[in-house]
């Protein structure tokens, strides 16, 4: 029988959330939330893994009452591993990206690191490249690293919690990894110049099953008997996969968290930048798809806030006819700018909330618009995410692009939904449709994106 009800672990860089989807629906029905906490004890920052399968564990409890669940898929962000020994405790924390301590080795890991050409991914500060993390680990903490028996990539090591079964995932190895051969479709040149090929668990499709829930563990939770443990998928490829399962190529995603990332199936690999955070991933079904990001979500939440607001059209007007206009890079060190610093083109105290919130939205729309454009963009543009609440961002990102934006209204995509659905083969055929809009922009605001390239180009 089709599962009916899938169960979800997601976690995001900034939150956490065990979702509860109906398939047949494509929704989510039932939802439980934590922040993802770094703590800043122990030898550097790290996730609260304990506290999170706490939280995971009681939500299971609670909502599996109400919702039997008949599987189980996870889905992280990317960036992150989990080292474990072969009783599967962890040999260390598993790291915070955002951690700067890999760069203390930056140098002797340039000199080790592939060829773009080959892993497709671009040199990232901080831990934003696994390869990175694991080669300061390794050199750091060389007893705690021979001790590990598998590194697992974060989605994985959620699915061995639960299944007791160790494999890794081509979505989480493809993610700008540095691990990845995209050339051979083998793992690269430093797992094999490094020794890690042994501590390397089986390559796994994200939609497999692990295997059943751990005896003990499902009924400490409460799940019925024979409750299957799929593989698991990175965050940016399950909202991927939604489309993939209905839409032909060639289009864009853009998904719209902590990080904006451009996914274009079927663009154009000869336009990537490794400059400018441009790298390559690889979707579910191991096709390559040219990609593009910048933290977005962080730098709205960082500018604006998380209070919703609604500003006048005399703000819009302003910000369009003066122009107004805020430059990259609010978070430096990646984004398509990743070497410029932000700043408006206007004096700071001159700009109020309200017109800051529409230069901070339409700033937003132009990188997001870069993002597509170095990934080779064709046909609609589809956002999901928290963006897709920003009427500013939709109609600018269409006047920028020139292209026909869609946003997706609902909750039937997103990377909750995108897990969900490894659970049936049979994919999208059976469910309904996305609810979505569609936004065009206005003259007046194509203008302002050609005067938006025209002063990020003199500056």
């Amino acid at each position: 029988m089709s599962p009916h009800i899938v169960g979800v672990v997601d976690i995001g860089k900034s939150n956490a959330k065990f979702a509860v989807v109906d398939l047949e629906s494509r929704g989510e029905i039932a939802v439980r939330k934590m922040p993802n906490t770094v703590l800043r004890d122990g030898p550097y920052p790290h996730y609260d893994i304990p506290a999170l399968w706490d939280f995971l564990c009681g939500s299971i409890v609670d909502l599996n009452r109400e919702h039997p669940l008949d599987a189980l898929s996870v889905t992280t962000h990317g960036a992150s591993a989990a080292l474990i020994d072969a009783e599967g405790e962890l040999t260390l924390p598993a790291l915070d990206y955002e951690f700067t301590g890999p760069d203390e080795l930056a140098a002797e890991y340039d000199a080790r690191r592939p060829d773009f050409s080959e892993s497709f991914t671009p040199r990232l500060p901080a831990g934003l490249n696994l390869g990175a993390q694991l080669f300061w680990q390794a050199r750091r903490f060389p007893q705690a690293f021979a001790r590990t028996r598998w590194i697992l990539p974060y989605p994985q090591y959620w699915s061995f919690r639960l299944s007791g079964v160790a494999a890794s995932e081509i979505t989480s190895l493809g993610c700008h990894t540095d691990l990845w051969n995209f050339e051979t479709d083998l793992y690269a040149s430093l797992v094999l110049k490094q020794g890690w090929l042994g501590k390397m668990p089986q390559v796994r499709p994200a939609s497999d099953v692990l295997g059943l829930a751990l005896p003990g563990l499902a009924a400490k939770l409460g799940l019925r008997s024979h409750v299957p443990v799929h593989c698991g998928i990175h965050d940016s490829n399950a909202s991927l996969l939604p489309h993939l399962l209905e839409r032909d190529p060639p289009f864009s995603v853009v998904s719209t968290g902590t990080w904006v990332i451009v996914c274009t199936p079927g663009g154009d690999l000869s336009r990537l930048d490794p400059e400018r955070d441009c790298l390559a991933n690889l979707d579910a079904f191991g096709r390559v798809v040219p990609s593009a990001r910048f933290m977005g979500g962080r730098e709205f939440s960082q500018l604006c806030g998380e209070e919703p607001i609604a500003p006048r059209e005399a703000a819009i007007a302003r910000v369009l006819e003066e122009p107004i206009v805020l430059l990259p890079s609010v978070t430096e060190g990646s984004g398509p700018f990743p070497h410029r610093k932000a700043h408006w083109n206007r004096p700071a105290h001159t700009i109020d909330k309200e017109t800051g919130f529409v230069g901070v939205s339409f700033y937003l729309a132009m990188m997001t618009a870069e993002c597509l454009s170095l990934t080779g963009a064709e046909g609609d543009v589809v956002v999901e995410g928290p963006f897709t609440a920003n009427r500013l961002y939709l109609r600018m990102l269409s006047a920028a692009t020139t292209r026909r934006v869609v946003a997706m209204t609902g909750s039937a995509t997103g990377t909750s939904i995108g897990a969900a659905l490894l659970a049936r083969a049979a994919g999208a055929g059976t469910s309904p449709k996305a609810p979505h809009q569609i936004f065009a922009g206005s003259p007046e605001m194509a203008l302002y994106a050609g005067r938006w390239r025209e002063i990020v180009a003199q500056s």
